[in-house]
């Protein structure tokens, strides 16, 4: 089955614009989750709703709450929450550049492969990336998903475009209300020397494969050696069958060159200037 888009949409810079894809570039790790069991039964523990003093309650009695102060609430039905999402948009407009090395680790959130949606996409891709590494800058811009906006940054990365959800400036805590009782003395000369040694003596090229999670691997381990042993019991739930409850990208040159303004033709004229925006026809 084919991977399915996070995202399509137009990618914009000025008055060009791109048709490209958006996809997960990670995925979730071999993290193993428990269910609780109630052994006599074979039976999963499920939980209630309850209220302190009420007990159980029914989902239709169930409404959202925000805290303003300590047992006080401002009660939003799902109307109202829906009524300030933020329109989905299908263009992710690039509305500022930096220097590829200014953003600091602790904004990236979560990276996505950017492709280009079709064949006649690809000259305006291929242009937009290399432009980003001549100048070693990074696209910053919002994309609107699922009724929220995300701050993303575009960077090139081999024959393609890496996209990043970075947090924004309030999820970042900052480090010197962490690292300020630290001294600021430097290190010990032949303590540092020896450190540098060592560093050296065990850099390598990255390769990730060689990491493992050791736990996640002993549990695996002990749950087969478990299905296989004789006399291990596994417990059968008897309820657990039951049914839960634009036209092609055309002359590139001049969309750019009038980006940056240096159509004056239509400027003098008072001609209103075009938008380049092609169509999406997919590969086939």
């Amino acid at each position: 089955m084919a991977a399915r888009a996070y995202w399509q949409g137009q990618l914009r810079l000025a008055l060009v614009s791109i048709p490209v894809e958006i996809y997960p570039a990670t995925r979730s790790g071999a993290a193993i989750s428990f269910h609780q069991i109630h052994e006599p039964s074979g039976k999963r523990i499920r939980y209630e709703k309850v209220a302190p003093g009420v007990g159980p309650v029914d989902r239709e009695e169930i409404v959202k709450g925000y805290e303003v102060s300590r047992g006080n609430y401002v009660l939003l039905d799902d109307e109202e929450i829906e009524s300030v999402r933020i329109e989905s948009r299908k263009t992710l407009e690039l509305v500022q550049f930096v220097g590829s090395d200014e953003i600091d680790v602790l904004y990236h959130e979560k990276p996505y492969f950017v492709v280009p949606a079709d064949d006649l996409a690809e000259d305006a891709y291929i242009v937009l990336r290399e432009a980003l590494r001549k100048t070693r800058t990074v696209g910053l811009g919002q994309l609107s998903v699922r009724g929220r906006e995300q701050f993303v940054s575009l960077k090139p990365c081999g024959r393609g475009l890496i996209l990043e959800v970075l947090r924004y400036a309030d999820e970042v805590q900052r480090a010197h209300n962490w690292f300020r009782d630290i001294p600021a003395r430097d290190a010990d000369p032949e303590l540092l020397d020896l450190a540098a040694s060592l560093i050296e003596k065990k850099t390598a090229k990255f390769a990730p494969d060689k990491f493992h999670d050791r736990y996640v691997d002993a549990l695996h381990a002990l749950i087969e050696k478990k299905i296989k042993a004789k006399g291990e019991r596994i417990i059968e739930d008897p309820d657990a069958d039951e049914a839960p409850r634009g036209g092609n990208v055309i002359d590139l040159m001049a969309a750019l060159k009038q980006s940056l303004g240096h159509d004056d033709e239509d400027a003098d004229e008072g001609r209103p200037r075009k938008r380049v925006s092609p169509p999406r026809r997919k590969r086939a």
